[in-house]
């Protein structure tokens, strides 16, 4: 703490500049986590310091001078005021500002200023207390009971809600898979509004369930990417483009090796190199994808009896 307060008041870490991610602090200083994570609570408490979702932990806009600056008294039996939702809280919070791996059970307990132990009384488990994260996170959002659209303007609603929480929350996204699901309430919140969607469009009981796998699987897979772009900027400690320039010596031998003429020359096209937009992807992705299930969604509806039999099994 002392020394990033000295970084601070010698105008090597300027307001608005990052500070040391805990995996950073620990790294540094050889300390655990929960250490590292309590070291950050106190600056902030402080003012010296002040967290931002998806930015990560940065100098406060006015922090205090270091020679006036004290510890903050703590809140008198914090203990008392604890709750699984407070828990809850500050779990996200901190998975919002540093991501998923930076999360444990005393570093939420440093945060909230408890005893270690102090959170297993109210969750027996991280994994227990990522799983109450996830319930609060996709409840955030919900649905209008008088909503007047087609399937397809349900459908897309619904794909955009999820978009919007695993833009607040990428952590959200790297917790369970198409094969072993994440079963919490509030998401099947979500799943329940496309389905039933979906429904009464003549598609079988498969059908319907594959389609609504395709639509969660492209919101998924695409939002996956957020948290991965956030984890590899706090360990590398380089923003994309930093990483590109970086490593524009290990494209440039792609581009001129002659093996991928077509990679070569879409790359040698740009002219001010590619942006990666996931907003953009989700949306052309989204139409896309709709596009292509519409035959089989509205097809099932006004398909005529062939021959005018019966099918027979």
């Amino acid at each position: 703490m002392a020394a990033i307060r000295q970084r601070v008041a010698d105008g090597a870490l300027a307001p608005g500049g990052r500070v040391p991610a805990t995996r950073q602090i620990a790294r540094e200083w050889g300390v655990a986590l929960a250490t590292a994570t309590k070291a950050l609570t106190t600056l902030r408490l402080e003012g010296v310091v002040e967290a931002k979702p998806r930015v990560g932990t940065v100098v406060a806009g006015t922090a205090p001078a270091a020679q006036n600056r004290r510890r903050p008294s703590p809140s008198p039996h914090p203990e008392q005021e604890l709750s699984l939702d407070r828990i809850v809280r500050t779990a996200i919070e901190i998975a919002d500002t540093e991501g998923l791996p930076a999360l444990s059970m005393r570093g939420a307990a440093a945060r909230l200023g408890v005893a270690a132990m102090s959170t297993y009384r109210y969750v027996p488990s991280k994994e227990d207390l990522v799983l109450h994260m996830a319930d609060a996170a996709f409840g955030e959002n919900s649905y209008p009971a008088d909503f007047d659209g087609n399937w397809r303007d349900r459908v897309e609603l619904g794909a955009r809600t999820q978009w919007s929480l695993y833009r607040k929350h990428p952590w959200l996204a790297q917790l369970g898979s198409l094969t072993v699901p994440l079963l919490v309430p509030n998401l099947m919140v979500h799943g329940e509004w496309v389905l039933d969607a979906l429904a009464g469009h003549g598609l079988d009981p498969t059908t319907l369930f594959d389609v609504h796998v395709l639509i969660h699987s492209h919101v998924q897979g695409l939002a996956t990417h957020l948290e991965m772009e956030a984890h590899a900027e706090t360990t590398t400690g380089q923003s994309e483009d930093q990483w590109m320039d970086s490593h524009a010596s290990a494209l440039r031998e792609l581009v001129e090796s002659g093996r991928f003429p077509t990679f070569s020359k879409v790359v040698g096209s740009f002219t001010d190199g590619y942006d990666l937009r996931l907003d953009a992807l989700f949306e052309s992705g989204l139409k896309a994808l709709l596009d292509g299930l519409a035959p089989l969604i509205e097809g099932q509806r006004s398909a005529p009896r062939r021959g005018g039999h019966r099918a027979v099994r």
